[in-house]
């Protein structure tokens, strides 16, 4: 992969630097065979620690972790996803002082990520070109990995209205919950992959209003009520998360504890619509044509 060069221009005295473009697309599923090809790894370099949890080559570092599932060594480690960070477990008897993991902490290149549900899938989700947050000197090795590289697009990170747990009482915790399973990953996926990337609530889309760059663009929103959610709750993509955009998600989101449900927000939208169309035909009647003066 070529690294950013800044090179002098004589001809206008400007510093340009060209652009690196990173070899995975967050939100894409890429099974390691797909790696393989995609990162020119030789036949005889292949296996071994990529089928075991992480792995480097050429000075890039390979994370591959299950979410709620064993992995194939049969270790069930708990990671898990804390609002747009990964928490996550290295091998059972990992330690600092292991190259391995010093690799990690202090990376050369860069340390793509991919996680899955279910050890039986060959396909993980690129998270994308983790920076260690903090970590925790245990056996195994706790990391938290936040995903800041600005060359990759986090459309989940942008959900800064859902964070004011701080003015709940009752189900603070649990509004802690919500916003874990709308910034999930795996869980937006699968939701936008049944819906599709329309505004659940006023059926925007932002690829018909801003071409390539709105391509897939898109919130999810969390519809279980609080009080619907135990300990024990596990999360339906299909049935907890709508797919809406982000002026809706924060309209969404207004009411506390409790906020508007799609079909409140829908109905008070097209209330809104209508009162607003009837002011403007007031303020701007039909113009009358002049008529033509006698001589």
């Amino acid at each position: 992969m070529p690294i950013p060069q800044n090179i002098n221009d004589e001809n206008n005295n400007k510093m340009i630097v060209k652009e690196e473009r990173l070899s995975f697309v967050v939100g894409e599923f890429y099974s390691r065979k797909d790696v393989y090809q995609i990162m020119s790894v030789p036949e005889g370099k292949r296996g071994g620690n990529w089928d075991t949890g992480y792995s480097r080559f050429n000075n890039d570092c390979y994370v591959f972790a299950n979410i709620g599932a064993s992995g194939r060594t049969g270790h069930d480690y708990p990671n898990r996803f804390d609002g747009n960070d990964l928490v996550w477990y290295a091998k059972n008897g990992s330690k600092l002082s292991h190259n391995s993991i010093q690799s990690l902490l202090n990376p050369t290149g860069k340390v793509y990520i991919f996680v899955r549900e279910s050890n039986d899938n060959p396909n993980f989700l690129y998270l994308g070109n983790g920076k260690v947050k903090s970590f925790r000197d245990t056996s195994p090795v706790n990391i938290v990995w936040q995903f800041t590289d600005p060359r990759e697009s986090h459309p989940e990170i942008l959900t800064e209205e859902v964070s004011e747990s701080e003015k709940l009482v009752e189900g603070a915790i649990k509004q802690v919950f919500v916003n874990i399973y709308e910034r999930n990953p795996l869980a937006r996926k699968r939701c936008i992959e049944h819906y599709g990337v329309v505004c659940s609530v006023c059926e925007f889309n932002f690829a018909d209003h801003y071409g390539e760059i709105g391509e897939g663009f898109i919130h999810v929103h969390h519809l279980k009520s609080l009080r619907e959610i135990g300990k024990e709750y596990e999360i339906n993509p299909i049935k907890d998360l709508k797919p809406v955009c982000p002026n809706c998600h924060a309209m969404l989101h207004k009411r506390k504890p409790e906020p508007y449900s799609i079909e409140e927000l829908r109905g008070i939208l097209w209330s809104q619509k209508k009162v607003t169309r009837k002011v403007s035909v007031k303020s701007n009647p039909p113009s009358i044509a002049a008529k033509p003066m006698r001589e």
